[in-house]
């Protein structure tokens, strides 16, 4: 079992000489990549050795329990060790989405349920804020189109790490699950009887795209300016500051009229326009694996509701892989991780079972 690792541990001692060369970091860019791939196989060959570690005391304490019935009880305490050990080592040796230590921008927009939607994806906003202050990430909200009554029709957030992030610890890969329909079981605001509505908000979580993801040529875009609209200072409605860039060959559209000058509104654009071409460039690829997916959680399909949030009760519940908790005033306020790890477990049990 495992005698793929032996493959992993050469590399792993390839890539710490080579890291061990000065020379080598004269490319940055090329000691980053190699550095990423020490960092992954670290943990994996770590594991591994202390599996063949305990598999040798194993025999050891098997030929000692043969002369002094003592060492029984060290055998079983190793042998659980053992087993431990490997359903970890199993989960490590699961393949990694690629894109899994990226940032991700996130998009919220109201659905069926008009204000009310509105207002439910400013409490999910609110959400995802506090859950990313809880786990130490970044927020930016890159552009938002408020609501009347204080919602959010549409808004788009950056979330990002900060620093180094262990493996399966990294944005995308705790936020892609996120991604689907949303809805909200309550008594609006507006409601005068009492009445309990259903309404629902759509997530978007993409990885945010570098440069080097996506090649855009500039004669692909064009450009449109135009005069901001909504609450803002008297620059951002007086002034032609808001832009909206057309990629020509896909057609996808992504605009920016939150910041006050052209230039900012034009970087923000671009950010949001990279992303989603990106990920259009992943779903193609998930389209032409969509064999080897069809056993993994389905984490971006937004036709179908993936969760629901029932205020009356106090639950949550994720349709895809069973989880419900009746703390949802706690998970609205940031605590998700119970509800995200749901989704991870189920999603490498089944790249585990397809394994």
């Amino acid at each position: 079992m495992f005698e793929a690792v032996e493959e992993l541990v050469a590399e792993h001692a390839d890539l710490e000489k080579k890291l061990a060369d000065p020379s080598v970091h004269a490319d940055q860019a090329g000691a980053r990549r190699l550095n990423k791939r020490y960092a992954e196989l670290t943990p994996i060959i770590a594991t591994y050795r202390s599996w063949k570690q305990t598999g040798d005391d194993i025999d050891t304490a098997r030929e000692l329990a043969a002369d002094d019935p003592d060492f029984a009880a060290e055998v079983k305490e190793l042998e659980q060790q053992r087993e431990e050990l490997t359903e970890k080592l199993r989960l490590l040796l699961v393949p990694r989405d690629p894109s899994d230590d990226k940032d991700v921008i996130l998009e919220i927009k109201a659905g069926a349920g008009g204000d009310e939607s509105a207002l439910f994806a400013g409490d999910l906003l609110r959400m995802y804020l506090r859950y990313a202050e809880r786990v130490g990430w970044k927020t930016e909200i890159i552009d938002a189109t408020e609501s009347e009554l204080g919602g959010y029709k549409d808004v788009q957030v950056a979330v990002k790490s900060r620093g180094q992030v262990e493996p399966g610890q990294g944005v995308w890969a705790r936020l892609k699950y996120e991604g689907g329909v949303h809805r909200v079981q309550r008594v609006p605001a507006t409601e005068s009887q009492g009445r309990i509505h259903t309404s629902a908000a759509g997530v978007l979580v993409t990885p945010e795209a570098e440069e080097v993801d996506v090649e855009i040529n500039p004669n692909d875009l064009r450009v449109d300016v135009y005069r901001s609209s909504g609450p803002g200072g008297q620059s951002v409605n007086t002034t032609d500051s808001a832009v909206r860039i057309t990629h020509i060959p896909t057609g996808v559209v992504a605009s920016c009229q939150n910041e006050k000058s052209q230039l900012q509104n034009k970087e923000q654009a671009l950010r949001i326009l990279r992303s989603r071409l990106l990920a259009m460039a992943q779903e193609e690829a998930e389209r032409e694996a969509a064999d080897a997916r069809r056993s993994q959680v389905r984490t971006v399909d937004r036709s179908e509701k993936i969760r629901t949030y029932n205020f009356p009760e106090n639950r949550i519940s994720d349709h895809r892989v069973g989880f419900k908790a009746y703390n949802l005033d706690q998970v609205l306020d940031g605590d998700l991780a119970a509800v995200i790890q749901a989704c991870v477990d189920a999603d490498s049990a089944a790249k585990l079972a397809a394994a």
